[in-house]
C-alpha cells in the first residue's frame, strides 16, 4: 500500500470521527437544555461565516466571469428550504428525543434514499434482469427493514459503558432517548428518516444545479446564508423568549462551534477530498465505522441505553448501504466496457460500410471499362 492508499484511509476514518463528535456533542447540546431550533440558527450563521469569506475569496481569485442569476438564487433558496432548513430542524428535534446512536444508524440510509429518490425523478435506472439492478433493489429493502426494525422493535438494553456522564449538568436527569416512551420513540425515528430523505433531495437535486454553477464552494455558502436566514425566522416563531438564546460557555456553545467550524470546515473539506482521491463510493463503504464510534461514544459520554433493536436495525441498513454500494460499482465497472463495445462496433460498422463502398465503387469501374471496351473485345 503506497503512501497516498495510506493517506485515504486515514482521512475516511477521520471523517467519521468528525461526524461522530458531532452526533455526540449534538446531543449532549440537547440535553443540557438548548432549544433546537435556536441551535439551528447559531449553527448555521457559525458556518455562513466561514464559508462566505472564503467562497468570495476564491470566486474573485480565480477570475470568474459567470455570476449567479435571480432564477438561480431563487432554486438555491428553494433547496436551501428544504434540504437543509426543513431537514435539520426535524433532524435535530428527532435527535433530541432519540439518541445518537439512532442518527448515526440512520445515516447509513442516506445513499439508499438518495438512490430511491433519483429512481423517482426518472434519473437512476435499475435493470431487474442484471446482478447490479436486483442489489440495489435488495439495498432499499434492506434499508426500509432496518428503519422499521429500529422503530418498532427495542429488545434487551445494554448497560452503559460508562455511568457517569462526561457532559452532564448538576442535577440532570437521565438522557432524553432513555426517558421517552415508546410511541414518541417510533416517532421521531420516522420523522428522522424523513429529514434524512429530505437532506438526500437535497443531494439529488444539486446535480443539476451544479451544472448552471460549477462552483461547488459558492453554491454551498449561498444555501448556508440563505438557511441561516431561514432558520431565524423559525427560531423566532419556535422560541420568542430571547433570554433562553443566551449563549454560555457550556456544552451548548462547544455545539454549535463544532458544527459549525469543525464539521462544515474541516469535516466538508476532507470529505471533498477523499471524493476526489478514491471516489464517493468509496467514503460511503466507511460511513458504518460513525455507527460504531457514535454508538461507543454515546455510551461512554452520555450514558445512553443502547437497545438490540438499535442494532440490529443498523446491521440491516449498513447490509442495504453495501448492496446499493456494489450495484453501482459493478456498473461503474460495465458502462466503459459497453462505451469501449460500442465504440468498437461503430468502427466495424464504418470499416464494413467502407468495404461495401469499396467493392461498389471497383464493381462500377468493371463495368464501365466493359462498357467502353470495343466490340470484339467484348467477344
Amino acid at each position: 500500500m503506497d503512501d497516498g492508499s495510506k493517506k485515504a484511509y486515514a482521512v475516511a476514518i477521520s471523517v467519521q470521527l468528525v461526524y461522530t463528535g458531532m452526533f455526540v456533542i449534538s446531543k449532549a447540546a440537547f440535553d443540557h437544555g438548548i432549544n433546537t431550533f435556536v441551535f439551528m440558527f447559531y449553527r448555521q450563521a457559525a458556518g455562513s461565516l466561514l464559508l462566505l469569506p472564503l467562497a468570495l475569496l476564491r470566486h474573485y481569485r480565480s477570475h470568474a466571469r459567470s455570476s449567479m442569476s435571480p432564477w438561480m438564487l431563487l432554486k438555491l433558496f428553494i433547496c436551501a428550504l428544504i434540504g437543509i432548513t426543513f431537514s435539520l430542524n426535524l433532524y435535530h428535534v428527532s435527535l433530541k428525543f432519540t439518541s445518537a446512536t439512532v442518527a448515526s444508524a440512520t445515516d447509513n440510509s442516506l445513499p439508499v434514499v438518495t438512490l430511491f429518490l433519483a429512481l423517482l425523478l426518472r434519473m437512476e435506472h435499475v435493470k431487474l434482469k442484471s446482478w447490479s439492478g436486483v442489489a440495489k433493489l435488495t439495498g432499499v429493502v434492506l434499508c426500509l427493514a432496518g428503519v422499521l426494525v429500529i422503530a418498532l422493535y427495542a429488545g434487551p438494553s445494554l448497560s452503559p459503558v460508562n455511568h457517569r456522564r462526561a457532559f452532564a449538568s448538576h442535577g440532570s436527569g437521565p438522557s432524553g432517548a432513555n426517558v421517552a416512551t415508546r410511541s414518541a420513540w417510533v416517532k421521531w425515528t420516522f420523522l428522522m428518516v424523513l429529514a434524512n430523505t429530505m437532506w438526500s433531495l437535497l443531494i439529488v437535486l444539486q446535480a443539476p444545479l451544479l451544472e448552471e454553477c460549477p462552483d461547488k464552494i459558492l453554491v454551498t455558502a449561498a444555501q448556508c446564508v440563505f438557511s441561516t436566514a431561514q432558520s431565524f425566522v423559525v427560531a423566532v416563531v419556535a422560541e420568542r423568549d430571547f433570554s433562553r438564546w443566551k449563549l454560555n460557555f457550556d456544552v451548548s456553545l462547544l455545539a454549535i462551534f463544532y458544527s459549525g467550524f469543525v464539521v462544515m470546515g474541516l469535516g466538508y473539506y476532507l470529505q471533498a477530498w477523499c471524493v476526489e482521491m478514491k471516489g464517493p463510493v468509496f467514503l460511503a463503504a466507511w460511513t458504518p465505522f460513525c455507527f460504531i464510534f457514535t454508538m461507543f461514544c454515546s455510551s461512554f459520554f452520555l450514558g445512553e441505553i443502547v437497545h438490540l433493536g438499535s442494532i440490529v436495525g443498523a446491521i440491516l441498513l449498513v447490509g442495504g448501504l453495501y448492496s446499493v454500494l456494489w450495484g453501482k460499482s459493478k456498473e461503474a465497472k460495465i458502462e466503459p466496457c459497453k462505451e469501449v463495445t460500442n465504440k468498437i462496433d461503430d468502427l466495424m460498422d464504418e470499416k464494413i460500410k467502407q468495404n461495401c463502398e469499396e467493392i461498389e465503387e471497383e464493381q462500377g469501374q468493371g463495368r464501365g471499362r466493359a462498357m467502353s471496351a470495343p466490340p470484339d473485345e467484348q467477344m
